[in-house]
């Protein structure tokens, strides 16, 4: 489930997140801001650092792969990155201790089962949440876990 994270530009954006884990999320799609939303709502310690597939954080840490094809959310934690299903629950193990059982709980479910109930949502995700023009702005509070 993980790929090496580019070493040619990858050490400034790594260092501006403070080795933080980073979600990378579509910008436009609703759910993911939803999503986003969500995590900064519950992780009380502001362990995670956020930043659109569409910005040049996940140019610089990403596959080329990750993006230009936005129907996977990704978490990059300490040079590891997660994908689909993998990146919802190392987010959810980073936010408490209720939603690191659920995390847990999701993580017992089959990998072929978790990616293919991730793609459906994936799938569906603009017509059931809508789709941006632009990428979700910070408020000025949320500036500072927010990577371009």
């Amino acid at each position: 489930m993980s790929t090496a994270v580019k070493t040619e530009s990858s050490t400034q954006p790594a260092a501006e997140a403070g080795e933080h884990p980073i979600v990378f999320f579509d910008g436009v799609c609703g759910l993911c801001s939803h999503s986003v939303d969500f995590a900064m709502a519950r992780d009380a310690n502001a362990t995670f650092r956020f930043a659109p597939l569409q910005g040049e954080t996940a140019r610089a840490m990403l596959p080329e792969e990750d993006t230009q094809n936005l129907n996977s959310m990704a978490v990059w934690i300490n040079g590891r990155i997660y994908r689909r299903s993998s990146a919802i629950v190392r987010m959810l193990w980073g936010l408490g201790p209720f939603w690191n059982m659920c995390g847990w709980l999701l993580w017992v479910i089959p990998l072929p089962l978790r990616d293919l109930g991730y793609s459906l949502v994936a799938k569906w995700r603009y017509r059931l949440f809508g789709k941006h023009e632009t990428c979700r702005l910070p408020t000025p509070e949320e500036r500072e876990r927010f990577l371009d």
